[in-house]
């Protein structure tokens, strides 16, 4: 028996209030919770976040559900320090002139 890791996502839930914050925790794992700005950030499997997230807004106490970005984010930084080094090549000629 192997085990797989699981693709998961981070959810942020902004709330009215934060006193029910404890009924997310059946929807999936809570990581952090802000207390002055009112969200909760958790994280659920990456197969049910469309599901969970409508979910989630029909709950009384959410004003939105933000998925993160991250997945779709590249995280390969191939030929990104050569284009850097050429704009701020660029931007010093620019600044001689």
């Amino acid at each position: 028996m192997a085990f797989e890791i699981q693709p998961r996502q981070s959810l942020i839930v902004y709330t009215y209030s934060l006193k029910q914050t404890r009924q997310l925790k059946r929807y999936g794992t809570v990581m952090y919770v802000s207390k002055k700005m009112r969200y909760v950030v958790m994280y659920v499997d990456q197969k049910d976040v469309t599901s969970l997230t409508d979910q989630l807004n029909k709950l009384r106490f959410v004003k939105r559900v933000v998925a993160s970005a991250r997945p779709e984010i590249t995280e390969s930084f191939n030929g990104v320090a050569e284009e850097v080094a050429e704009n701020s090549e660029d931007e010093t000629k620019d600044d001689e002139e």
